[in-house]
């Protein structure tokens, strides 16, 4: 994929951004202020196409808005304090997206071996445009890890695996990959359900406009691709504007990256890595879940050769890290366990961590600038 230019001026972009905000401002505060329509007990809802008409232009779809899963869902959101017709008329402008349920069930973390997703990751390109930004905020950097207590080449790792340190940060619309994912993926509806709900909480004080915010296709946010449920619970105003910008602030998106992992128990100064090697330990199986379900004395008992001075008690777990002339074997440990809480799979934790070892040593070396 071709990388997009580097972000727009914070100023610029925020203006670009807060345009279609100002010209929707009635339509979101809607969600919040319209009341709920009464309804008689045992009476049947009104029509929700009759509610709000409106024209489809040819090539674009709608979701049929009488299906029981989405009235369910609206009533369900608006017993929160939504206005119901209100999230209706939003729902209204939502467009399914076949393409998002194909991307959902070829994740590439699923098609290639650890070597493939880590190239894709580790380019002198990439490491170089980390390391830049860094250079470029070191006194920023400085202050949210006093702060925070997180170091920035692992909050530069999680952004640059995200969305290339926010060139590459999604071209769908959210609204309308939650709500095809909420109505149209049965296998995590419900999950999706509940970002749907947490993006039109969102929307309702105007810091997001539903119409026009781009993310992901599963609707990650920003250069940090944030969910909405992290967005409310984790994203913070680090600069001090009273607005959390997560895609042209560099202070709100270091920030907010370095609260998630902080919140998540980020212990600092411990390792997140060891390298390993079997010896005469057993082929130990891939892991089924991103868990410290093992102990380094467990291991060591078996067999393996770890390359830590970890005390034996240090709860851990065993990554199978498949080269391209044959196998290896790596241990997580505390923080590598808190980085799969941005993204569960083992090998996302491992291309961030690479990722901020190469930029911190480019950085960090004597003779860098």
């Amino acid at each position: 994929m071709t990388a997009r230019s580097p972000l727009l001026p914070q100023s610029l972009l925020r203006a670009l951004l807060l345009l279609p905000l100002a010209a929707r401002a009635a339509d979101v505060s809607s969600i919040a202020a319209a009341p709920a329509p009464t309804v008689a007990p045992g009476a049947e809802p009104p029509a929700v196409t009759d509610a709000a008409p409106e024209k489809v232009l040819p090539g674009h779809t709608r979701f049929d808005l009488n299906r029981a899963d989405i009235v369910a869902f609206v009533d369900r959101v608006a017993a929160k304090g939504l206005a119901r017709e209100a999230v209706f008329a939003v729902l209204a402008k939502a467009e399914p997206q076949p393409k998002i349920i194909e991307a959902m069930n070829r994740p590439a973390e699923k098609t290639l071996s650890w070597w493939e997703y880590r190239a894709h990751f580790l380019s002198n390109e990439r490491i170089d445009a980390g390391a830049r930004l860094w250079r470029e905020h070191r006194e920023l950097f400085d202050a949210i890890a006093m702060e925070r207590h997180v170091p920035p080449e692992y909050v530069l790792g999680i952004i640059g695996v995200e969305t290339y340190f926010g060139r590459i940060m999604g071209r769908y619309r959210v609204l309308d990959a939650l709500s095809t994912l909420a109505f149209d993926y049965a296998a995590r509806g419900e999950y999706f359900q509940r970002e749907l709900e947490q993006f039109l909480l969102l929307t309702r004080s105007g810091e997001l406009d539903p119409q026009s915010v781009l993310g992901s296709y599963a609707g990650a946010m920003g250069a940090a691709q944030f969910m909405p449920s992290s967005f409310q619970s984790y994203a913070v105003d680090e600069s001090g504007t009273g607005h959390r910008d997560l895609w042209a602030d560099w202070a709100d998106i270091f920030g907010s990256v370095a609260n998630y992992l902080a919140q998540h128990g980020w212990e600092y100064g411990q390792p997140v890595l060891a390298e390993a090697q079997l010896g005469s330990a057993p082929e130990p199986p891939s892991p089924a879940s991103s868990s410290l379900n093992e102990t380094l004395g467990a291991l060591r008992a078996r067999g393996m050769r770890v390359a830590s001075l970890l005390d034996d008690a240090t709860a851990c777990m065993t990554i199978p890290a498949p080269l391209s002339d044959g196998m290896s074997y790596r241990i997580g440990f505390r923080n590598f366990y808190v980085i799969t809480r941005y993204n569960h799979s083992p090998l996302y934790a491992m291309a961030v961590y690479d990722l901020a070892q190469a930029i911190s040593a480019r950085v960090l070396a004597p003779d860098a600038p």
